[in-house]
């Protein structure tokens, strides 16, 4: 562990994420915690939840120093950003809430009365800052016949709306969104509606929707042949369908823009620890958590980032050469520590209804995961998307793995193991815990410990900031400057080339070795992106793994095809691509996109504006001047709902008083206009917008903050843009995340 008089200190960023969306606040909104007194809190709410049902907080005056001891080291194992829980936790640890697990899953029956009563337990289970898994394989077709109405059935989608709407309603907790995923199996009557359900991303924009995939489906698809469709009140064969023709559909949908994603249904199950308490349906809304209806499950991630060591300094050819290994020694410690915290948090956990606790206790599923896996391959030097860094990613997390393993059996000697445990099942070595490793999205709390999340690379290694000015910020990972400094390739001028072209690939002065080492999520292959995600799963994952399969924007159909069936021959328990610019609201990314001399569209003949038909849809929006006096502002809106002019008008600006602001305003409205026609990215309008405002209330501000608020819906055409801090929206770890303040679609 690391020393106690060590002082943690914070990134600007962590300490961002921390006050918007961990720190507890006073009644006015104003956080009334810091690190040091979050991680107090957290360590003592778990050490001292007692076994379940007893009071959170009994008398230390009976305690053991053990007890004391187990607390402090709960403080340094988070204080020190060696391992940090699920933001649940983070959340709610020592709190009247005291709800502290991220992942369920809730079984939705075909009945009205089962439906209604999941949306019931899904609305309780987000109110406390958890996301959802629904399976809904067991409805009934659309169509299907009714019998207690003598009426049809309006199928899977139908209800699923009503899901999303309720969703819509609920901040998790006050601090978190509604999350949910939702899974229909690939032999289910109305499944080619589901395939192509968010097409549209208007739709269902509460949930990820992923096809549950069965072995007997991919035989059919590599043999060529039909395959059963199956109508689940009767369990009986009611359609077929040509194999390669809805995987090809899947293919398609997942290329245009991300959804579905597939689910390797089979796969799962053969992993299932507990079969005599049923089958996996569904997973958490990021795929990494299989689990059992109303089962729950708490996570947490090591840091690997933290252990990697300078053993020694020895000469080499070209000089001094830095020897760097992994603390195993200290991982292992780590690791344990960790292991007794998530078991802990079990007996010590409030759940949102009766049932997830009877399901949660009987198996006592914990999700211990890695994120910084790019950070420690960095720091020894291995390129993510080379065989080297495959092969230490799969050491390590078999060796957490191994630990984690070790630790349950030991807490099944002193405690009990699982009660569903099943010696004809489970084998002769008791654990403690039916399922031990996972590997989530750790977007906020990988920010919180400066590293990068999960087991993903990261996304960019110098990044543009945009401030309130006009000016921009270059933001540089702290690996990169540190070894460019080191090897003397470092220059302002450097940097700002790389954040210009998103990549480190294809700067002679950075040296090839470097190059590689630091290649981004979108320089490193699919295929190597995919071999990854399947030596963790085999090497030491338990559940699965929540990743992104990043493709070029150029990347065809067949492509991702590929992607999906390596997936399959590795046996990853799910997959999610991303094609980068797919989705309709991201038409700019990084590369290219951070001067305004460089993100203007432009066609091979220059640049083009677009022609309007003679009538537009347009909403209007009444507001008040620095003077206190209304204006209208009327925006138009082309068939795609992106807008496209602007008018301002005042109720009464035939005064002579008022002709010059209103000609001022009619002015700044024709050029806002001519540059959305012109297909100006709404980010370089808001720019100029905010230098010229002058006061909060006047035209351009008005203006900048109207434009702000269609950037944050998906729907607009624009880049994609976070609701929270306007920052930019990337996708990974299947969702979309803001790397600014911790801003995330799935949690």
């Amino acid at each position: 562990m690391t020393p106690d008089h060590t002082e943690q200190k914070m990134t600007a960023t962590a300490e961002t994420v921390l006050s918007r969306r961990y720190y507890l606040k006073d009644d006015s909104g104003q956080p009334m915690e810091t690190w040091e007194t979050l991680c107090h809190r957290v360590a003592g709410g778990v050490a001292w939840g007692g076994i379940h049902g007893k009071p959170a907080h009994p008398s230390r005056s009976d305690a053991s120093e053990a007890q004391f001891q187990q607390e402090e080291d709960f403080f340094r194992l988070i204080y020190h950003l060696d391992f940090l829980p699920n933001s649940p936790c983070l959340m709610n640890a020592g709190t009247d809430l005291g709800q502290l697990s991220a992942c369920f899953v809730l079984p939705i029956a075909d009945s009205m009365d089962g439906i209604f009563t999941a949306i019931r337990n899904g609305a309780l289970v987000h109110k406390t800052g958890g996301g959802t898994g629904y399976s809904f394989s067991r409805l009934r077709s659309k169509n299907a016949s009714v019998r207690s109405t003598q009426g049809v059935a309006s199928g899977p989608l139908s209800f699923a709306a009503v899901f999303d709407a309720a969703t819509e309603t609920i901040k998790q907790g006050g601090k978190r969104r509604g999350a949910n995923m939702g899974v229909l199996r690939i032999d289910h009557p109305d499944i080619m509606e589901f395939i192509c359900a968010k097409e549209d991303q208007n739709k269902f924009n509460n949930f990820n929707f992923s096809v549950a995939i069965t072995d007997a489906f991919m035989v059919a698809v590599e043999e060529g042949v039909e395959y059963n469709l199956i109508e689940p009140a009767t369990d009986a064969v009611v359609a077929s369908l040509d194999a390669r023709s809805v995987f090809n559909k899947i293919i398609d949908l997942a290329w245009h823009n991300g959804e579905p994603g597939v689910l390797f249904i089979d796969a799962a199950n053969r992993a299932n620890m507990t079969p005599q308490l049923g089958d996996f349906e569904a997973t958490n809304p990021c795929g990494e958590q299989w689990l059992l209806p109303y089962e729950s499950c708490n996570l947490g991630s090591i840091n690997l980032a933290n252990f990697v060591i300078d053993d020694s300094e020895q000469r080499g050819s070209n000089g001094k050469v830095r020897a760097v290994k992994v603390d195993y020694d200290r991982l292992k410690e780590v690791v344990r520590l960790a292991t007794v915290f998530l078991d802990k948090v079990i007996d010590c956990n409030r759940f949102p209804i009766p049932e997830i606790e009877e399901m949660t206790l009987k198996t006592r599923k914990i999700g211990l995961g890695i994120m910084g896996l790019h950070d420690m391959l960095i720091q020894m030097g291995i390129p993510y998307g080379s065989e080297e860094g495959r092969y230490l990613a799969a050491q390590v997390m078999q060796f957490v793995r191994d630990t984690a393993e070790e630790c349950s059996a030991q807490l099944a000697v002193e405690k009990g193991a699982f009660p569903a445990y099943d010696p004809a099942i489970n084998g002769y070595r008791a654990r403690r815990n039916a399922a031990l490793t996972s590997i989530q999205p750790t977007g906020t709390v990988s920010m919180i410990a400066d590293c990068a999340s999960g087991c993903e690379p990261y996304f960019s290694i110098v990044m543009i900031k945009h401030v309130m000015d006009g000016d921009r910020l270059i933001l540089v990972n702290k690996y990169f400057e540190q070894v460019a400094k080191r090897e003397g390739f470092y220059s302002e001028s450097l940097m700002g080339k790389v954040a210009d072209s998103g990549t480190v690939i294809g700067h002679d002065e950075i040296p090839e070795h470097w190059q590689e080492v630091f290649r981004t999520a979108q320089d490193i292959k699919p295929e190597d992106h995919i071999q990854m995600q399947g030596v963790l799963q085999r090497s030491g994952v338990d559940s699965s793994i929540s990743k992104t399969i990043n493709l070029p924007n150029n990347a065809t159909r067949e492509e991702v095809k590929l992607s999906y069936l390596l997936g399959y021959q590795l046996g990853c328990k799910g997959l999610t691509v991303y094609r980068d610019g797919s989705r309709d609201s991201q038409v700019l990314n990084i590369k290219g996109s951070s001067s305004s001399e460089q993100v203007a569209v432009v066609s091979c003949d220059g640049m083009v504006k677009k022609n309007l038909p003679d009538t537009l849809n347009a909403k209007r929006y009444r507001l008040k001047d620095q003077d206190q006096k209304s204006v209208y502002i009327i925006v138009c809106f082309d068939e795609n709902e992106k807008p496209m002019e602007v008018f301002a008008k005042f109720p009464f600006d035939n005064r002579v008083d008022l002709k010059d602001k209103s000609t001022m305003w009619t002015t700044t409205c024709r050029l806002v206009s001519l540059a959305l026609r012109f297909n100006i990215p709404a980010s370089e309008i808001i720019k100029q917008l905010d230098r010229s405002s002058g006061h909060m209330l006047d035209l351009p501000a008005q203006l900048s903050k109207l434009f702000k608020s269609f950037m944050a819906g998906t729907q607009y055409g624009f880049a994609s843009v976070c609701p929270e801090c306007q920052g930019q929206l990337i996708f990974e770890e299947g969702c979309e995340t803001c790397h600014q303040c911790g801003y995330s679609k799935c949690s």
